[in-house]
């Protein structure tokens, strides 16, 4: 009986040193980051996203957007930020497809541009091309996005980051 407990404790013990693979990856919020905290953290997996973006009407230097929503698994999460004055744009993803890179630009507090580009090289880009330019990427490849967080102060999308993690890996199944 002595000799199973020390065979099981040694077990436990080279499986307590053993590393744990990191597969997870965080891309710091960029933007103002005024207003209140929002996430759209949900179980399954990002089949799509919804932006809306106040139209450029000459009377502002750039448009800002306004409102976002993320897809996950055909259920839409709560609108982050508001929709009332916004000019809608929606992307669907493909079965297999995942969103491997957001990029944009801020400008005056307030994100005016987004592009979410995916592991098929296709892309989804809202806004205007206007303010300093950021790019937020996984650290490991086979990643994906997961969700987004950030900041939002009634109007508009104030600040965003985002959050990876690797959908499949060798531990895994499909």
């Amino acid at each position: 009986m002595l000799h199973y407990f020390l065979v099981l404790s040694c077990l436990y013990a080279m499986s307590m040193t053993m590393p744990v693979p990191d597969y997870y990856s965080y891309s710091p919020a960029v933007g103002d980051g005024s207003g209140t905290e929002f996430t759209t953290s949900q179980e399954g997996r990002i089949t799509g996203i919804r932006v809306y973006e106040y139209p450029y009407t000459g009377y502002y230097y750039n448009n800002y957007l306004n409102g976002l929503q993320l897809q996950y698994d055909g259920n839409w999460t709560e609108l982050v930020g508001m929709n009332g004055y916004g000019n809608e744009k929606t992307m669907t993803l493909f079965d297999n497809e995942y969103f491997v890179q957001v990029s944009g630009k801020y400008y005056s507090g307030y994100i005016t541009e987004l592009m979410f580009v995916t592991n098929e090289g296709r892309s989804f880009k809202v806004g205007q091309p206007s303010g300093l330019s950021f790019n937020l990427y996984p650290t490991h490849d086979g990643s994906a996005l997961r969700f987004l967080s950030g900041r939002h102060n009634g109007f508009a999308i104030t600040s965003i980051g985002a959050h990876w993690a690797v959908l499949y890996n060798n531990s895994t199944t499909p």
